[in-house]
Parts: structure tokens; sequence; C-alpha cells
């Protein structure tokens, strides 16, 4: 919730954008104390052309973020709050969603493919062929990434196969690839008229172009991927000043900070020791754990990612990620899909109801299954129903492969760390639900604990962009950070339980798999065909 504002206590401000996959939010600190002052939000569309597959448009995302910030500007002034206060802007963003727009027009050249799809399955087993064994780990000892749809790389790949438009502007040099922060940054510091090309380390890291370790390009994974290295963009630290806001409210703001989204959010979260972990709940369910400043090799199906580089000069911090494709989105299906209710809230409201899912598991496979299975076969599957099985129990159901979801991957986490996490610290738009958060807290048998400002995406980069050299205006030292207020939730069901629940939850994610290859079954089209003709048939 925003502060309330008084004129005389203000001092330096940091503005953040906040791109998501289902909004975008631009957000207002107190550089001094961490407080939210005010924010805007639009909702995005998502299009689904095909079966499987996931885009948005480039250029309404950029002008969501236009409106964010005017809007946010307006509201301040209301607060009598002077916008020059404002000294920098972050940004985080959705990561692996990938954009190619033509630089001499700045308009985008295809829509952006988001990180969800899976048409990408027919490139990424035409590529298995080509390494020996089939082996999806073969580029993860750069990457820290297994061979799959999820990044950009395969993405890009698919466009310059599938897209006319794509590849002849590349032929002609006036492409240019990147990642949500790429399109925005180079958008807002003037676009064609000389807006700057760059990204930052967490986000390049979710391309499979990028060496983790030398955290530079890597001339190798291009030739692998057949992607030309000259339109890719600078990469950069994740805090450091990058161009000027060209236009707007804000005009000459420098926009000084940048990170993935679940990077900014361990920043928010301020988990810049060893071993410190946060889970983020949107879209998709992210855990992170930071690693330090060298990258762990994860034994049990996680990522090794950059976590920050909090500067020029400041060395990089590591991350292992389990990541989880759909968690809010699966609430956003009932309520759209479905027509289970009109609100997500009222999807809470319907598990509230029935407080059980009463033996009915939901696994949302809708884009395969990420960590800890890499299985791009599964999809979504609810099982466990009876005649006594409502939408109730459904909603519940829902909730349920949230939390289970993440069991799993702190699971995959704790062995690869060796030390088991004593609580779980959380942030997102979903912790709002209190459900949500109780359930999260038996299913894993330890307490889960939510900032009383779970806006901490947005803190992060912020955070980032107040701390640059040149702007200064956010300290990072860790006695300076402002303590946080937490809400805990306490487990509340037995150990044997919450077992119990849990492999029953393996056994119906064992029965998601192998239900989708990249190419259709003959059969398939044949019935597809008749269900088709029938439906004619009935129509006529």
């Amino acid at each position: 919730m925003a502060a309330t504002v008084q004129r005389g206590a203000i001092g330096p401000l940091v503005g953040a954008i906040d791109q998501g996959t289902s909004s975008t939010r631009f957000l207002v600190f107190n550089a001094n104390t961490a407080e939210l002052l005010s924010h805007h939000q639009v909702e995005l569309k998502q299009k689904f052309p095909k079966e499987g597959w996931v885009e948005q448009d480039p250029k309404e995302i950029l002008q969501s973020v236009y409106e964010c910030v005017e809007k946010t500007c307006e509201k301040l002034k209301q607060l009598n709050v002077d916008i020059a206060n404002i000294k920098a802007v972050g940004v985080s963003n959705q990561r692996e969603t990938t954009v190619v727009w033509d630089k001499i027009t700045g308009e985008p050249l295809h829509n952006a493919i988001v990180w969800l799809d899976l048409r990408t399955q027919s490139t990424v087993d035409r590529l298995l062929k080509r390494i020996p064994g089939h082996d999806k780990s073969y580029l993860k000892s750069r990457t820290g990434l297994p061979l799959s749809t999820y990044f950009s790389a395969v993405k890009f790949r698919w466009l310059l196969d599938n897209v006319k438009e794509v590849g002849q502007a590349v032929k002609e040099e006036r492409a240019k690839f990147g990642t949500i922060d790429s399109w925005l940054i180079w958008s807002l510091t003037g676009g064609k008229d000389g807006g700057i090309h760059c990204t930052d380390v967490t986000n390049a890291s979710r391309t499979m172009l990028f060496n983790i370790h030398t955290l530079e390009w890597d001339a190798e994974l291009c030739k692998f991927f057949d992607i030309p290295m000259d339109i890719l963009p600078s990469v950069r630290s994740s805090s450091e000043i990058y161009g000027l806001m060209s236009s707007g409210a804000l005009t000459g703001v420098p926009i000084s900070g940048c990170l993935g989204d679940q990077s900014a959010a361990l920043v928010g979260q301020m988990c810049f020791r060893d071993g410190q972990a946060k889970n983020t709940y949107g879209t998709g369910c992210f855990l992170l754990c930071n690693t330090g400043q060298k990258p762990a090799v994860s034994e049990h199906g996680l990522l090794t990612t950059v976590a920050y580089k909090l500067g020029r000069d400041k060395p990089a911090c590591y991350a292992l990620e389990g990541s989880v494709a759909i968690a809010g989105a699966v609430v956003r299906w009932l309520r759209d899909n479905l027509g289970f209710a009109k609100s997500s809230g009222e999807i809470e409201m319907l598990a509230a109801e029935v407080g059980s899912s009463y033996g009915c598991y939901f696994v949302p496979a809708f884009s395969g299954l990420y960590a800890p299975y890499w299985e791009p076969s599964a999809r979504g599957i609810i099982c466990g129903l009876t005649q006594f099985t409502n939408k109730k129990h459904i909603a519940y159901a829902a909730l349920e492969a949230v939390c289970f979801q993440t069991r799993e991957i702190l699971d995959a986490m704790n062995k690869d760390c060796g030390i088991p996490l004593s609580q779980l610290q959380v942030d997102g738009g979903m912790t709002n639900n209190k459900i949500l958060m109780q359930l999260q807290a038996d299913i894993l048998c330890i307490p889960v604990v939510k900032p009383s400002m779970p806006e901490t995406t947005a803190l992060g980069a912020a955070m980032a962009a107040g701390a640059a050299e040149g702007v200064g205006v956010w300290s990072l030292n860790p006695d300076d950070l402002t303590a946080v207020t937490c809400e805990r939730f306490e487990p509340q069901i037995n150990s044997e339980e919450s077992e119990c629940r849990y492999a029953r939850w393996k056994r119906a994610v064992k029965k998601s798999m192998g239900w989708e290859t990249s190419e259709p079954h003959p059969e398939t089209a044949v019935w597809r065909c008749f269900l088709m003709t029938g439906i004619e048939r009935h129509a006529g």
C-alpha cells in the first residue's frame, strides 16, 4: 500500500518499471526509507494464436510502460510530491520473452514470443539431434541451462527459420534482438533516434547465448544456434547508468538499474548472503537461492543463473533456480477459460468454502513441466474426480498445485545445497492469498515468511537503480538497509498428512507425462477431422 506523504519528509525518490507477463507497473519508492509512495498498473493481453503458442505485442507492452509512468507521476502530483525528486529509474522484466525489431523504423518484426511458449519444441528436437547422445545438458557447463523451449535462443532461432521479415532484416543488418528489458531500454532512451541497445547479466544469462563464467556472449554458443553476434545487445552490469529517459514526465532521468524479475526479487528480499533464498509467486513460480560468487551446478534439475552484478566493478553473484511455469496463471485460467469466477479473488473464496480438494489433484502442466523434471511432453491433468467434486474443489486443488510444485523445487534445492531451508521467504502477487500461504506452510512443513511490503521485485530494481554510480541515492550497505516487517505462516497439519498428500501429488505428476510429442500423430489428425465433421454436421 502506498505511504501517506508529507511534502517536507520527501527525500530522493527512485522509480521502478515492473514489466511482467500479465501486467506492467510503475512504482516510486523513497530511497531513504524504501517506502512505496505511489504506483499504477495496466493489465496486458496475451495472445494464443495456436495451441501451445503464447505471444504479446511489444508495442502494447511499451505503451503500457508510458501509461504507467505518466499516471504514477500524476498521482504523485496529487500527493504534492515534486517528481523532480525522482533521481533514477530501474527496470525489472519478464525474462526469456524474445523480441526482434527494425532499428531503422523502430517497429517490432513479430509479436514477442513469451517464455511460456511451446512452438519451439521441434526446433529443440532438431538441435538435440546435433548433440552427442541427444543430451539436453550439453550446453549446461557454459550456460547453466538445459536445452529447452523456455530460453531465448531457440525462440530467436524459430523466428529466423519461420518469419520472412525477421530473416530479411537480419540479412540487411536492420534487426535488433533482445529480451523485454532490451526492447524497453532501447525505446525509452530514444529508440531509432539513438536508443541504447543493452541488457544486463541476469537477462543475458537466460538466453543460452551467454557464458556465465566469462560474463560475455559466447561465439561457440552463437555458432551452435546459428545466430549472428552483431545483433545482440551489449551486456552491462545490473546497476549502472545505461541512458536517459527521452520523453514524457521523466525526460532526462537516468535508467540505471536492470534485473530480470526473479533476480530483482532476490535483491528486493535482500538475499545478499550465500544460502539465502526466496520464492516468487507470479504467472509462474520461481525459487532462487544465492550461491555467492561461484556458480553452483545442480544435480537435481535446477538451473544455474546469474543472480546480480551490482556495479561495473562489482563481482557477479550466482543463484540456483527452480522454475515452475504455471502458478498464478492457473488461477487466471480458471477465471478466463473455464469461467469459474469473475475475479482472481473469487477463486480464493471458492477454495475457502470447502477447505479441501477431497482427493482431487490438478497438475497444471500447460507448457510441459519445468524444474525439476524438464519434461516437455507433459500436459495439464485433473484427476481423482468423483460425482462429489465441484468447482470449489478444483479451485482448492489449483492452489494446492502451486504449493506442491514449490515443494518439489524446494526438495531439489535442499538436496543440492545440503542444508535444508528452515523457512521460506516469499513475495509476488499471489502471496496476498492467505489460504495459499497457509497451504504452502502446511505442505512444506516449515514456516512461510511474507514481507509486509510485497512489491519486492520492483523494490529490487529500484535499489539497483538508486545505488548506481552517478546516482548514489540508495545505499546497499547491509547496515543501511531498512529492516523489513514480516507476516509468518506456521505449519498447522502434521508431517504425516503432508507427506501423504505430497505422495499422491507425485503420482498425479507421473500421469501427466508423455501426452505430447513435437509432431502430431496421424491418428490425432484423423480424430480431430472426425470430430470437426461431426460438429459441422450438428451445426448444419
